[in-house]
């Protein structure tokens, strides 16, 4: 495949731009010929991956974290539809994150994602479709390729993001859910899931999964797949800093499933608002904080294929 590598130089704490000629040296031994770009803004993978495809690019690979994969996925798409339908999506880990890696057991290594960049095999990946009000106020859309969640995740993103990421995943964002648990309130949501009937639930956190971890290796959703057309949600209420600091192990192994105060289900589609009119609440999209409630997620089975 004609292979287009989306790199964020930011990624890796700096090191992915500072190292870039060597990084590009050992890829080019790896995979042979490839074009490359660095983004430069929020959103730019987005923009270089639409332009890869429109040059006859085939298999675009985001060089980065949880945030530049769902940038690139967001370059796939025009008008709801891909743009190459034929098109692989490919990922060489270099986030702090590393969240939509983990659903298939894949490690940081560069030689074995060149490995896996090298082979033909691919598989259907199903994509959220996210609608919701950005920071000014706005109608605004989004694709994502993990997880979309909203309540507390939504800051301690905004969090994690506002500080440095050199502790690593794990530890930052362990370090933002503490200092977000600290303020936070579980807030009342009005949500309906398909065609059944809304309902008003508090809610600490409610992630809309397609891959099973989010907030620097929790596995929030054991159960999802990323090729079975469903979302799956899990709802955590009454959640509250000393559960996350006594029962943290349950929540990176999965073990929260069976806990009193998580619910899970699978759906297609969702539609969230507050319950108290001018209540803010904040999104997580793939570790993203793009902005608020109210919003509409729906899943696009089989959108892509994944480089495997």
């Amino acid at each position: 495949m004609k292979t287009f590598l989306v790199v964020n130089p930011q990624s890796a704490n700096g090191q992915t731009g500072r190292k870039w000629a060597e990084l590009s040296a050992e890829i080019g031994r790896g995979l042979g010929e490839f074009g490359h770009a660095f983004s430069e803004r929020p959103m730019d993978a987005a923009r270089l991956a639409e332009d890869a495809l429109r040059k006859g690019y085939d298999c675009i690979v985001a060089v980065g974290g949880d945030g530049t994969l769902n940038e690139v996925v967001n370059g796939f798409f025009e008008n709801g539809k891909p743009i190459n339908p034929d098109a692989a999506l490919g990922l060489l880990p270099r986030g702090t994150g590393g969240d939509f890696r983990r659903t298939f057991g894949w490690d940081k290594n560069l030689g074995s994602a060149l490995e896996r960049l090298r082979t033909g095999a691919t598989q259907p990946f199903d994509v959220g479709m996210l609608e919701f009000v950005d920071h000014e106020g706005k109608p605004s859309s989004r694709y994502f390729a993990n997880i979309c969640s909203f309540g507390v995740s939504g800051l301690v993103v905004k969090k994690v993001n506002e500080g440095s990421k050199v502790l690593g995943g794990k530890l930052t964002f362990m370090i933002g859910s503490v200092r977000a648990l600290l303020q936070y309130k579980d807030q009342p949501v009005r949500v309906s899931f398909d065609d059944r009937p809304a309902e008003e639930t508090a809610i600490t956190t409610l992630a809309v999964a397609n891959g099973r971890f989010f907030g620097g290796g929790m596995q929030v959703a054991p159960q999802a797949d990323t090729s079975d057309g469903q979302f799956h949600v899990t709802i955590w209420s009454g959640y509250g800093l000393s559960d996350f600091a006594l029962k943290q192990g349950g929540l990176y192994s999965g073990a929260h499933v069976g806990w009193k105060g998580t619910r899970t289900l699978q759906c297609r589609e969702l539609k969230a608002e507050p319950a108290r009119p001018g209540e803010v609440i904040l999104l997580d999209v793939d570790g993203e904080q793009p902005g608020r409630l109210p919003c509409r997620m729906r899943i696009i089975p089989s959108a892509i294929r994944l480089k495997v």
